[in-house]
């Protein structure tokens, strides 16, 4: 049996399932909120290559590197984005969290972070993993700003670490947060989930 064996994981508002061509039409809806694919800090599926990238992740799931999920709003019913452990180390059970987009409408809202509390505990609880990482462009400075709000630590930048496909070389931040920081990662993940909001007026 691959590693992580595959479970769904869910919480208030967030379902995080095995992705599949089923999820397309939402996910081509999804991708269409702010035109996400047109960022060319990063690497989100045009509306015509969606199907491609749901069959290039699970291309991935069968050779063991890559755990993909649609991301479910429970409020609607329809897949918003995608997430995935990739880059598996069963060994050393250690994983990356990435390849990860949202529709514009649910970005740093409730659903991303409850995603976020879902894949770590999953990983340092259920899967005891040693390690989880994160990784983003450079010039991402919404993906960076995201992740080290959650508590990540930045490990170190790897310079014209890949090409990207505009031609320009891609500079990558590497994070991680380790198994003994997790316990303090968590309590500050959920408190800012639970504090009380100020109210629009």
């Amino acid at each position: 049996m691959s590693w992580p064996p595959f479970v769904e994981l869910q919480s208030s508002r967030a379902l995080l399932t095995l992705l599949s061509q089923a999820h397309h039409d939402d996910l081509v809806e999804a991708v269409n909120d702010g035109e996400l694919w047109k960022l060319w800090y990063t690497a989100i599926p045009s509306p015509e290559n969606m199907r491609a990238e749901i069959d290039r992740r699970l291309a991935l799931r069968e050779k063991g590197s890559m755990l993909p999920f649609a991301i479910i709003d429970k409020q609607t019913g329809k897949a918003v984005g995608m997430t995935t452990y990739m880059n598996i180390d069963a060994t050393n059970r250690h994983v990356e969290i990435g390849s990860t987009w949202y529709r514009k409408a649910v970005q740093r809202s409730e659903l991303n972070s409850q995603c976020k509390i879902l894949l770590l505990q999953h990983a340092f609880e259920h899967l005891k993993c040693i390690a989880v990482e994160f990784r983003t462009h450079f010039f991402n400075q919404q993906s960076r700003q995201g992740i080290e709000r959650l508590g990540a630590k930045l490990d170190g930048i790897l310079r014209n670490h890949q090409l990207a496909m505009n031609g320009t070389l891609r500079d990558t931040c590497v994070y991680s947060i380790i198994a003994s920081e997790w316990p303090t990662v968590k309590a500050h993940l959920i408190y800012q989930l639970e504090k009380p909001r100020p109210l629009a007026g």
